[in-house]
């Protein structure tokens, strides 16, 4: 029986790995469980260029292997035009097989953004990352409002997942509140799916 909860990510400029990071935390502060962390290559737009098979730094790329193996899964992405990046979405598009055996069904899943402004598509975006999750059948978990942060945030932070307001620059630190808010996320995935394995 699998105890990790596979963190899956994309990041460009560093905000959505840190979050990754802290939802990995809130994760292994439910007894028993494991985060398992990874990521997905860059697309190209030159149809030539392949990614190395391992990242020149950072967790290693997510195969179909590590969606099969996990108890749970926590999804990130940074928002472009209100939606997942491409990147992401690419690599989700190729878990048809996994679709077609319903590997995924009743495994619990959350979802988690980061943007340049307060209202560049937060909420869409992590809308947009659930639909194919519950393609998949799993079981969505947001962050309730018994989570403080989310009325005390002024920066990110909403029911549906944590996310981060990382300035037009991209170099807005991810603040406690939505530290806090990753780490919630986290250890509510986990403790779902530790309990529906106890059942």
């Amino acid at each position: 029986m699998s105890r990790d909860i596979l963190v899956l990510y994309y990041s460009r400029h560093g905000a959505t790995a840190e979050m990754a990071r802290q939802v990995c935390r809130g994760v292994e502060s439910v007894d028993g469980m494991t985060a398992r962390l990874r990521t997905v290559p860059a697309v190209s737009a030159v149809s030539e260029a392949v990614e190395d098979a391992i990242p020149v730094s950072g967790p290693p790329y997510a195969t179909l292997d590590d969606l099969k193996e996990c108890a749970g899964l926590v999804l990130g992405s940074p928002t472009r035009f209100g939606n997942m990046a491409a990147a992401l979405k690419y690599f989700l598009d190729g878990t048809a097989g996994l679709w077609l055996s319903g590997v995924l069904s009743g495994k619990p899943a959350g979802v988690f953004t980061s943007t340049s402004s307060l209202h560049g598509g937060q909420e869409s975006t992590l809308l947009s990352m659930m639909l194919p999750l519950m393609h998949h059948g799993m079981i969505m978990v947001g962050v309730p409002y018994t989570e403080s942060g989310l009325m005390e945030t002024a920066g990110g932070g909403t029911p549906y997942g944590p996310t981060h307001h990382a300035g037009a620059n991209s170099d807005r630190a991810v603040t406690e509140i939505e530290r806090q808010l990753c780490q919630a996320l986290g250890a509510r995935v986990a403790d779902v799916a530790r309990r529906l394995q106890a059942k």
